[in-house]
């Protein structure tokens, strides 16, 4: 089987790519996989070739050319990769038509991945100018004629159909997310506080993910004018999608930073043993995403032991039980400022009450383990897998 994905350690940079490491580790063990995706050097290395991977590069005669279409020159190289495979598994549009692509050229079965929708992301047209309409039409393309499609959320599922009522409804199937309880766990040590400026002594709210329209992190920066004075901003944020945003990030951040002390930016990837320090002892976690398809992030802190506030949007209700392992904000793109008021409201709600969250952070703990375990989403994937080649 040829799992097609962009992320892929070390370069992994979302969500996505967290799904495929975990995924992949787990379905060793379950089927013959090769892993293909892309990498700055096309030559697998010792490790590499352990592992079964391959990394792919876009043609060098695209090197200056839009994003969009040096993507369609690695999906190219990968379905041209997979001769000899029973059957595809693609992640993201990124990967979604080389998974086309390789069902068409080789005859077989194409099961596909959405973790998110290039309908629900019009802000991706800031980032790839005409590539978005590029992108729509190969995520188009690719979940229309797939066997199987892959929703990571019920929310998901309703989102898929909604964008493509051509695809078979009976073809949609939903598979959680998953978190390892293991490496996400609480860690006592603070030395990764100590080593970014986090005062231990006093309450922290978190942030981690991308400076992207989707995280929702403007409205976080807002959001924060209101957090109480003795409460720290914790922001682990980076890989901003366009200069636009960027510099709407820098001027919040800085407008933030002027008004009160203890706000904390951490502007490139941590390993992860420093974010499950920074996870494990945050007041509360937050996820102020305007659109997420589940957010895997907040499995990450709740199987750390943290309370989350996020915002009532796509997967998220599935993840955080409201008022059990944290509390969600409502959020209309009709009135943001209301969104950004509940949002300063429950976070200073949960840092001032550190008994209540300390009981939600153990709520959640107790659900991550229970219901999202990765050897779980390994076994339901591999019987999406067992139920298209039955029907091949």
């Amino acid at each position: 089987m040829g799992l097609l994905t962009r992320e892929y350690p070390p370069d992994v940079y979302g969500g996505a790519g967290v799904h495929v490491e975990f995924l992949a580790r787990e379905l060793r063990a379950l089927t013959d996989l090769d892993v293909h995706c892309w990498g700055a050097d096309a030559a697998a290395d010792d490790a590499d070739a352990a592992d079964e991977v391959v990394r792919h590069r876009a043609w060098s005669a695209l090197d200056t050319a839009n994003d969009a279409l040096r993507t369609l020159s690695v999906d190219l190289a990968m379905a041209a990769a997979l001769d000899g495979r029973d059957l595809v598994h693609t992640h993201t549009w990124y990967a979604n038509l080389a998974g086309h692509v390789g069902k068409l050229l080789h005859g077989i079965p194409h099961v596909m991945t959405s973790h998110s929708l290039e309908p629900l992301r019009p802000w991706k047209a800031e980032q790839l100018g005409g590539g978005y309409a590029v992108s729509s039409w190969a995520e188009r393309t690719a979940v229309e004629a797939a066997d199987a499609v892959i929703a990571v959320s019920g929310a998901m599922r309703e989102d898929i159909l909604a964008c493509y009522p051509a695809v078979d409804p009976a073809k949609v199937r939903v598979v959680h997310n998953g978190i390892d309880t293991e490496l996400y766990r609480p860690d006592p040590g603070t030395s990764a506080l100590a080593r970014h400026g986090v005062d231990p002594g006093r309450p922290y709210v978190l942030f981690v993910g991308r400076i992207t329209r989707q995280k929702g992190v403007p409205h976080l920066l807002r959001a924060a004018r209101s957090l109480e004075p003795g409460v720290q901003l914790v922001l682990c944020a980076g890989a901003p999608d366009t200069p636009e945003i960027d510099r709407e990030f820098r001027a919040l951040f800085a407008e933030l930073s002027r008004a009160r002390d203890g706000v904390h930016w951490i502007p490139r990837m941590l390993p992860r043993p420093e974010v499950v320090q920074l996870l494990s002892h945050a007041a509360v976690f937050v996820c102020p995403s305007v659109y997420e398809p589940l957010g895997i992030v907040n499995l990450e802190a709740m199987a750390c032991g943290t309370a989350v506030v996020a915002s009532r949007v796509g997967g998220i209700p599935e993840v955080v039980a409201d008022g059990t392992t944290g509390l969600l904000a409502p959020y209309d793109r009709h009135d943001e400022e209301r969104f950004e008021h509940d949002l300063g409201l429950l976070l200073n709600r949960l840092a001032a009450d550190p008994r209540r969250a300390a009981a939600m952070g153990a709520a959640g703990r107790y659900r991550a383990r229970r219901e999202f375990g990765w050897d779980t989403v390994a076994r339901r994937t591999v019987e999406v897998y067992e139920d298209v080649l039955k029907a091949a």
